[in-house]
């Protein structure tokens, strides 16, 4: 991507008009199409591997290849797409062996085989039926190493850690028994396996357990509970040092820190080297040598990257312009990362360890947008009491525009984002989905409210039995804390948010009068259906945020804002994907259905096609600018040249 100057237009007198009417250049099909998702670095060989996510390709994850000249290629032929449905969210489900590539296809979830030294297509490994994940390879035996997932008619769904032959797709079971499984790692001498595994009714960032186990002869023996047993710690990403030594990352004392097998930590920093574990095979770090780390944490709503000395505990941490980071990968002595910032879209870069400020080398930067810095909303960084005496976090984004300013003595429309899991964080990199707005003459709060990662093992837990409150209280004290800084016109609230993000912004809506009108992207309106209408991942995770049902039926329905649709007297947008199997459309449709009873205005977007999320151009190009109509008829906004 690349930001240009535009002194001479900053020199220039802007133009006025109306905060919300600005004419953009960030458009909806500009979103779709100027930076990629990217993903899931693997180092191989001399070979370094992604995964790109790309929406003008009918949404299509494309395993990406760059060898050691340099040379950059596509592996996957279309249609072929890289994807798992494990726990719904799926992840990284691709590896290597010799010249093969393995990997989970979206449309069947059979594991295939290519050569990516041949111009053949992909053969099918593995029977439909089951779905995997965490793919990795026991070279010594000859088979794939992965989480599987076995659906039954009327029962729950079984996890366990699979073996499957290479030469006949054959499958065994290698260890089971528990709810679920995630990180099987094999050690370098591949004498050893790690895994972490989990029971109802805990989520990952809740409480796991890291176990390991000799293998030999494809069979496990010998298992041992590493960490873990007090079932009051959060394990994360367990890896193998080159030298065989196990390492994982666990918030036992209140931060995600990287520890040694023996319980010890590496380094004790009040930041946090891990994230929810949402998806398969998350990395925050990897090893240069035996002695060396390379990693990246977030800290007080940052992402950073360094480089930690096993045998001191030294970090030494490195300077550059990127904000948000993921993905860390150790290849060819650097370490690899997708990097980004308020200006600067995804991209591929290699740090060197133990250099001058600044050493890093752009590998793979896809995105070819073209703006002027002065179109571009940077973040400022902020936090805000909270009414117990805490402080939450966001980020605030000013209208910007290169040619327009807001009228004199008008303050700017604010959009509250509210994040989705609720167990999720938002951070600073470059999304062109805030930029649209603050680009149109929208303010924009990006918030971290309690209950959001990267705050410490405390924070996280700040929506214990409080979901639907602390998160609804913590947008109301955002938008007073802005608007006694008169950087919002606190009359011309809106809010909106997805998932999870979309409970909260209903409850805000039905719950208080802060807001004037919101968007609910494939949202909770009913807690009670939510707890008895999902699947197998999350159907145990309202214990926690609200309490366990049906014991606490009352709860759920006191704070469901479906059965007090007498306090939502807003218009409302709802965009839904009818294939969603998370949080299914008749979330949706049943409060569409309310409000039209009440006259409110109202407006039901449906994607045939989508799930849980928007993944496909023509969807999301509909969903922004659905939104945006909706926005500027409800506050009789039009945009004029």
């Amino acid at each position: 991507m690349v930001i240009r100057s535009n002194w001479r237009v900053a020199e220039m007198s802007k133009i006025a008009k109306a905060y919300g009417t600005w004419p953009s250049v960030i458009s909806a099909e500009l979103i779709t199409q100027a930076a990629p998702r990217l993903s899931f670095i693997q180092s191989y060989d001399e070979n370094l591997y992604w995964v790109e996510g790309r929406p003008w390709d009918a949404g299509r994850n494309v395993i990406m290849c760059r060898d050691s000249a340099g040379n950059i290629r596509d592996l996957l032929p279309s249609p072929f797409s890289h994807h798992s449905k494990v726990h719904e969210y799926g992840g990284m489900a691709y590896t290597l062996n010799g010249s093969y590539l393995y990997f989970v296809n979206a449309a069947d979830q059979r594991i295939y085989q290519l050569n990516i030294t041949e111009a053949e297509q992909p053969i099918a490994l593995t029977e439909e039926g089951l779905r995997f994940a965490d793919l990795m390879v026991n070279t010594e035996q000859q088979q794939l190493i992965a989480v599987a997932e076995q659906h039954h008619d009327g029962a729950e769904p079984e996890n366990f850690i699979a073996g499957i032959s290479l030469i006949t797709g054959d499958i065994s079971v290698l260890v089971s028994g528990a709810d679920f499984y995630a990180y099987p790692r094999l050690s370098p001498d591949q004498q050893q396996l790690c895994w972490i595994e989990w029971q109802h009714p805990n989520m990952p960032w809740d409480s796991t357990q890291l176990w390991s186990a000799k293998l030999k002869n494809g069979h496990l023996s010998e298992k041992k509970l590493v960490a873990g047993s007090d079932n009051n710690e959060a394990i994360f990403q367990p890896s193998w040092s080159p030298d065989n030594q196990l390492y994982y990352v666990s918030d036992k004392d209140n931060w995600w820190n990287i520890h040694h097998a023996n319980g010890e930590p590496v380094l004790s920093k009040a930041a946090e080297f891990a994230m929810p574990l949402w998806q398969f095979g998350m990395s925050t770090y990897d090893f240069i040598d035996p002695n060396t780390i390379g990693c990246i944490w977030t800290e007080q709503g940052l992402w950073h990257s360094g480089f930690i000395s096993i045998t001191t505990g030294r970090l030494s941490v490195t300077e550059s312009q990127f904000s948000s980071l993921e993905s860390a990968c150790c290849h060819q002595g650097q370490l690899h990362v997708v990097a980004g910032a308020a200006a600067i879209a995804n991209q591929i870069i290699g740090i060197e360890p133990n250099s001058d400020k600044h050493n890093f080398t752009s590998i793979y930067a896809p995105s070819g947008l073209d703006l002027t810095a002065d179109d571009i909303a940077q973040p400022q960084s902020l936090f805000f009491p909270t009414g117990d005496n805490q402080l939450a976090h966001a980020f605030f984004y000013p209208p910007t525009n290169a040619q327009y300013q807001g009228l004199d003595n008008e303050r700017p429309l604010v959009i509250a984002l509210c994040h989705g899991g609720p167990t999720g964080a938002t951070d600073s990199g470059l999304n062109l989905k805030i930029q649209y707005w603050t680009n149109r003459g929208f303010a924009v709060v990006d918030i971290n409210y309690r209950g959001s990662t990267g705050f410490g093992r405390q924070y996280r837990q700040g929506l214990q039995n409080a979901w639907g409150i602390a998160d609804v209280e913590d947008t109301q004290y955002a938008i007073s804390f802005l608007a006694e800084q008169q950087k919002i016109d606190p009359q011309r609230c809106l809010i909106r948010g997805g998932s999870a993000g979309g409970y909260t912004v209903l409850s805000a809506l039905t719950f208080t009068d802060t807001f004037k009108a919101g968007a609910s992207l494939y949202g909770i309106g009913d807690l009670e259906t939510l707890a008895t209408d999902t699947h197998k991942f999350e159907s145990r995770y309202l214990d926690s945020l609200i309490g366990p049902y049906p014991e606490c039926r009352d709860i759920y329905l006191q704070r469901s804002p479906i059965y007090h649709a007498e306090g939502l007297n807003c218009p409302v947008i709802f965009l839904q994907g009818l294939q969603d199997k998370v949080v299914p459309p008749n979330q949706a449709e049943m409060m569409v259905e309310l409000l039209q009873e009440k006259g409110i205005q109202v407006q039901y977007v449906t994607f045939a096609d989508e799930g849980h999320g928007f993944r496909k151009a023509d969807n999301i190009i509909l969903a922004m600018e659905s939104e945006l109509a909706f926005y500027r008829n409800v506050f009789s906004l039009e945009e004029t040249a």
